[in-house]
């Protein structure tokens, strides 16, 4: 977090005049004072919140103390955390995002996704896959507008958990497609024209009912089975273990 510092105060020192400025600014190591504690009170600031002790917290550890600071600048920034003082992304709206501190093994487990969530990704990865012939488009993808949807409504302690998961489905919807398109072309690669109707036959219900959890090498992620029976031209045939795609 950049640091908030009102250098009006040396202006101010410099004319032999007190530290305290016009809108009240203060020295951090000054905060417990009773003339500082109730400028706070006196703007509105609960000194017992946690978003309150979340940003005096942090701004402590940017400066030890030395920084200066007003009742003002602590207000505005108490609105980036939320209640239990959980950082608000500011692109969502949403907390629980802030990866800060949590280990891997806390925030990257499969955790149970509502099938609409599920289904939404699968959908879109699909006509992202055909769309740009398997490689992956950073300008154009709206693979962020299916994770805020499931954002938007996950608990809060199952947003980290839940965007890794819903991220690993995604892994494997975009493998299975790249199976099929190979399996209908084997000439085709990422960039060349898909077959017309290789991914016809390929459903959501059929990979996830195949996936099975692992540990890989960080976190929890899905092994797709080997018995995934995708059909192609209304062929059936069976995907085995095939390479990974540069869409991935």
């Amino acid at each position: 977090m950049s640091k908030i510092t009102d250098y009006a105060f040396l202006f101010q020192k410099s004319f032999g005049t007190s530290g305290v400025n016009a809108i009240g600014s203060f020295q951090l190591s000054q905060l417990n004072s009773s003339s500082v504690q109730s400028k706070l009170k006196a703007a509105g600031i609960n000194t017992n919140s946690k978003q309150y002790k979340t940003v005096i917290s942090k701004m402590m550890q940017n400066a030890n103390g030395m920084m200066y600071t007003n009742p003002a600048a602590i207000k505005n920034l108490m609105k980036n955390y939320d209640k239990d003082g959980d950082y608000i992304s500011p692109a969502t709206g949403l907390a629980g995002m802030d990866a800060t501190d949590i280990p891997i093994s806390q925030r990257h487990v499969i955790i149970d996704i509502p099938e609409k969530n599920r289904q939404e990704m699968f959908d879109n990865a699909k006509r992202e896959f055909l769309e740009e012939n398997g490689i992956a488009n950073g300008d154009t993808t709206k693979r962020s507008d299916v994770f805020y949807h499931y954002q938007k409504f996950a608990k809060k302690r199952d947003r980290l958990k839940g965007t890794w998961t819903l991220e690993q489905y995604e892994r494997q919807y975009n493998q299975a497609f790249y199976d099929a398109a190979k399996a209908a072309d084997p000439t085709w690669k990422p960039g060349k024209a898909i077959k017309a109707g290789a991914l016809d036959g390929i459903t959501r219900e059929q990979i996830d009912k195949s996936l099975t959890v692992t540990m890989g090498q960080y976190g929890e992620i899905f092994k797709r089975g080997f018995d995934l029976n995708i059909l192609v031209d209304r062929t059936a045939f069976c995907v085995t273990n095939a390479v990974r795609m540069p869409f991935l």
